[in-house]
């Protein structure tokens, strides 16, 4: 395992990152239909799992990115073409993102594999796959290889696969990249819904005395994260929740075949996001790094044959499996 030299190459307007972060999201529409299962989790909360079945002995365990859900143009893409592809697809929507907040005072975080790992716990026990794989996109995809890392070599030996789409592997670098005035928009973005769910959250949980006021002027994520992520998951700040929740330290102890799929001009993405050096010489690890791209976008052109580099790219790391 090693680095992939890449055969990617985008045409105008694709060579732009934000044209091309943004293309998927505004102007694709992928049809995919679910069946929704909710299953409870130990401390009495819940998890939404949408799961579409194409009758396969192989299925694929999908985690979105920030505020994303099965919903998510990324999603769907790749659900619809892999489904074609004899894979049973199961997304598991993060607390609080399939559409209906969450039972408890916490939600999500960007290294949070508990429930990750309860999931396949619960695919294991309630259904007959000969293999599973992991895909996350964006914070998603820093989840899978995480969960990875910390399983090391006790890695169930149904799961064949991790794949990770632009996965901030240095949180903090991440974060500060996204602070930047150039990244505004998607900022806004981001903190517009993770705003209106923490203040339902403050009146849910009055006890947790959430310092509402602060709050709801945070400008980045070293605010929110500071204010709401890190005292709801005991961390100590941003900092430290950043540190302890990035996936990048622990890469080295992936004992399953991985691959890594980033653009190098991603607007979310810090150059520390970027493992090339834990790549070049891991056992499990490919990472291919396109000089263009954007943030999982990887459209080359307008032209109906690079219509599935994306999703065909996932498809061939599968197999490889």
């Amino acid at each position: 395992m090693s680095l992939i030299n890449t055969d990617f190459s985008a045409s105008y307007p694709f060579k732009n990152k934000h044209f091309s972060t943004v293309y998927r999201t505004l102007f694709t529409r992928p049809q995919v239909s679910f069946k929704r299962t909710r299953i409870d989790t130990e401390d009495g909360d819940f998890l939404d799992l949408d799961i579409t079945s194409a009758n396969s002995e192989r299925v694929i365990l999908m985690i979105h990115g920030l505020e994303g859900s099965s919903q998510s143009k990324y999603v769907l893409a790749a659900t619809a073409y892999l489904k074609k592809h004899n894979y049973d697809i199961i997304i598991l929507n993060l607390r609080g993102c399939s559409g209906e907040i969450n039972t408890k005072f916490k939600a999500y975080h960007s290294g949070e594999t508990g429930d990750l790992s309860d999931v396949i716990v619960y695919i294991i026990k309630n259904y007959a796959y000969s293999e599973i794989s992991l895909m996350g996109f964006s914070l998603g995809g820093n989840i899978v290889l995480k969960y990875a890392g910390e399983q090391k070599e006790n890695i169930n030996p149904l799961i064949k696969k991790i794949i990770a789409v632009s996965p901030p592997c240095d949180l903090k670098g991440a974060s500060e990249i996204l602070s930047k005035k150039s990244n505004t928009i998607y900022m806004k973005r981001f903190l517009k819904t993770l705003l209106y769910k923490a203040t339902l959250k403050a009146k849910l949980f009055p006890e947790e005395k959430l310092n509402l006021n602060k709050l709801i002027k945070a400008k980045n994520f070293a605010d929110f994260d500071s204010l709401y992520t890190a005292p709801s998951f005991g961390f100590k700040d941003a900092t430290d929740y950043w540190s302890k929740a990035s996936c990048k330290p622990l890469l080295k102890n992936i004992k399953v075949s991985s691959y890594i799929l980033s653009a190098l001009d991603d607007p979310f993405l810090s150059k520390s996001c970027y493992p090339i050096k834990i790549a070049e010489n891991h056992m499990y690890l490919n990472l291919e790094l396109t000089r263009t791209g954007g943030h999982i976008g990887f459209t080359k052109s307008f032209k109906k044959k690079d219509k599935y580099w994306f999703e065909k790219k996932l498809l061939s790391q599968l197999i490889l499996s």
